[in-house]
């Protein structure tokens, strides 16, 4: 089988810079599902290429040092964040391409974007195109691709380096459970191995019985670079004192098995809301009452009501276990449609996530399970197929709002599904580039 993408560096010679330089200087391509995202035109030549001239050490250099927050560390809206996920910071006086790094745990997605036309530069990348690449050949290509750049420096006689350092020490740790645990959980934090506050990362792994490992490495993901470390014990004195009571008993089963050779985890939550619609008979049109979604939930009727209380400040909701199978349920927002679109997340993790932590986290990031539910509430609420049947070839704003207003979501939702089943152009959700990977659904 033809690799998904591929890193290939194709030697050339330098004649000046440091041994490392010089050593690692090639044309360097990056392909994936057949296109050339390093493709571009080159001023000097007047011609398009697929590979420019770049450094193979930097980049080796960058993907070691950066190696666990590329393959673990989702989506963020952070200085630091861009540093370590933009091949553009890579610098070093090079013309990087416009692809940032983005993990969700389970695949690698590869974002890249035309450069602009500017005078005088030699080199303008032109293709523009999302590439999601499992986790596991993302691994595997930065493997091989480091491990040809440390022969090419030892057949140039440079055989210590700074790349030999920091992969030598990346390696080891991978070889290593607790040592992998804890990079794992430092990169979900946005942080560099070995630079977080020690004291504060115990404090925070502290908290792993009363969380589950799982629901604390969510936790993890949700945290911005730069902002506090989440205090779990606050979070879970709220919930217990806060949060409101439902019964697991009560809960909804789904009966029928959802395949879990979907693989994408808008497929995964889409099918599950899909066949539990077809489970309790909902018409394919019909909005769910807020008295269903709280029945199918196992919780008491009111739980969407606005808060006659002010609702703590959070940046998640979450249920937490309690005895005799008893949860307390925290809901982020006071507002009615934000409220149902997270007890049907909580929902959904319920029915499609198997585990028994403690706690069950529904928050802002973009990891694999927190896709699932998104995916799911979406769907269950709001599902696609009455979706385009309202709309009936009318995707003006007036006709989403209509129709999110008849299935009581946000416009936001409607705007979404009809972007990742390709019926409207992802430009309807805005300019910004992460809009790409939107995070609502997939």
């Amino acid at each position: 089988m033809s690799k998904r993408w591929s890193i290939k560096a194709d030697w050339a010679s330098l004649e000046e810079g440091s041994p490392e330089e010089r050593a690692g200087f090639a044309t360097l391509g990056i392909s994936a599902y057949g296109t050339w995202l390093t493709a571009g035109h080159d001023r000097v030549l007047q011609s398009v290429r697929e590979a420019p001239y770049l450094s193979a050490y930097h980049f080796a250099e960058w993907l070691a040092w950066n190696w666990w927050r590329l393959r673990w560390e989702p989506r963020k809206t952070s200085d630091e964040w861009e540093l370590s996920h933009a091949m553009a910071s890579i610098g070093s006086g090079y013309i990087w391409p416009n692809i940032h790094v983005v993990s969700d745990g389970e695949a690698v997605t590869l974002v890249c974007k035309p450069t602009p036309e500017r005078a005088r530069t030699p080199y303008r990348y032109i293709n523009d195109a999302v590439s999601v690449i499992p986790a596991v050949e993302f691994e595997g290509e930065v493997d091989q691709f480091i491990g040809a750049v440390l022969q090419r420096l030892r057949d140039r006689q440079v055989p210590e380096s700074n790349l030999r350092d920091i992969w030598q020490s990346v390696t080891e740790e991978r070889r290593d459970p607790a040592m992998c645990r804890l990079r794992k959980l430092e990169a979900l934090l946005g942080e560099d191995p070995g630079e977080m506050d020690e004291d504060l990362l115990q404090q925070f792994l502290g908290q792993v019985e009363a969380t589950g490992e799982a629901a604390l490495e969510e936790i993890a993901a949700n945290r911005i670079p730069g902002q506090d470390v989440p205090n779990i014990a606050r979070l879970l004195a709220m919930g217990h004192e806060q949060g409101i009571v439902t019964d697991q008993r009560d809960q909804i089963t789904l009966r029928s098995h959802v395949p879990r050779d979907l693989g994408a985890a808008w497929k995964i939550g889409a099918r599950a809301a899909q066949l539990l619609r077809e489970q309790e008979g909902i018409a394919p049109d019909a909005a769910i009452t807020d008295d269903q979604l709280a029945r199918m939930y196992g919780a008491p009727d009111g739980i969407l009501d606005t808060p006659v209380q002010p609702v703590p400040r959070l940046d998640l909701s979450f249920s937490l276990a309690e005895a005799d199978q008893h949860r307390r349920v925290m809901l982020r927002s006071p507002w009615k449609n934000s409220r149902r679109f997270e007890l049907a997340r909580l929902l959904g993790d319920a029915l499609v996530h198997r585990t028994h932590d403690p706690m069950r986290p529904a928050t802002r990031s973009d990891t694999y399970r927190q896709k699932v539910q998104r995916a799911f509430a979406a769907e269950l609420l709001s599902p696609i197929e009455a979706v385009k049947e309202m709309l009936d070839g009318d995707y003006s704003m007036e006709s989403q709002q209509d129709v999110a207003h008849h299935f009581q979501v946000y416009d936001m939702t409607i705007r979404t599904l009809l972007v990742n089943h390709d019926i409207i152009d992802r430009s309807e959700l805005g300019e910004a580039i992460w809009n790409i990977i939107e995070n609502a659904l997939k």
